[in-house]
């Protein structure tokens, strides 16, 4: 929603939002996810946004790859990319060391939980080596170069 886009603009979090505007973290969350707002929620975030409220009303007829730009776009789901690998490393960081907790406290002996953390730790890396764009062997170069050899064509 334009609501998103007016956020992001201006480079606020959705609970500084809130708390400018008044509203729960949730009904901005809410707002941000497109469904439906209350007449007094759109009135504060109008003037917190200094724009007119029938700006905030979202059409019906528009997609929401029509709310944003193309690179707008693209730089959302590359931020959601990111996001998706610290979720991923988090959960690799708590459970392998609930694994070695664990293995300390069964077999102190053999420290089978390296096994876990080797195999789980090689899909950690691959997905950041991914997200980050270190080396992609299926970048938007590849994509080009296969399209135009199945087109026949230069793109």
């Amino acid at each position: 929603m334009i609501v998103r886009k007016l956020r992001l603009k201006r480079a606020w979090s959705q609970e500084q939002l809130a708390q400018f505007s008044g509203l729960n973290i949730r009904t901005i969350q809410r707002i941000e996810r497109g469904q439906k707002a209350g007449l007094e929620s759109l009135k504060s975030l109008a003037a917190v946004f200094e724009v007119e409220l029938n700006e905030l009303v979202p059409e019906e007829n528009m997609s929401n790859s029509d709310k944003f730009s193309e690179e707008e776009n693209r730089v959302i789901e590359h931020v959601k990319d990111i996001k998706g690998f610290y979720s991923h490393l988090i959960n690799y960081t708590v459970v392998v060391m609930g694994l070695f907790l664990i293995n300390f406290l069964t077999s102190p002996g053999y420290y089978w939980a390296w096994w876990a953390a080797l195999g789980w730790g090689i899909g950690l890396i691959s997905h950041g080596i991914s997200v980050f764009e270190v080396y992609s062997f299926f970048g938007a170069d590849w994509e080009k170069k296969q399209i135009e050899k199945r087109l026949g064509k230069k793109l």
